[in-house]
């Protein structure tokens, strides 16, 4: 897991990388947020679920329809 100080760098890093100007605040919320997301999908991850426990099955997409609009 990464520290809060690393969670803020990676923030910074990324948000400089896809040129966002982020102030210090919306960089500490977002921080906040993202480590908030990456505690829970570590609790996901280490929750004891077999395979016969995941609920895939149950996915069932709509069918594709065509448009009726064409471009030319």
């Amino acid at each position: 897991m990464m520290t809060d100080a690393q969670v803020l760098a990676y923030v910074k890093a990324g948000a400089a990388l896809h040129g966002l100007p982020l102030d210090e605040a919306r960089t500490q919320a977002v921080a906040v947020h993202l480590a908030r997301t990456a505690h829970l999908a570590q609790l996901l991850d280490e929750a004891p679920l077999a395979p016969e426990d995941e609920l895939a099955e149950i996915y069932n997409p709509l069918a594709f329809k065509p448009s009726s609009i064409i471009n030319t």
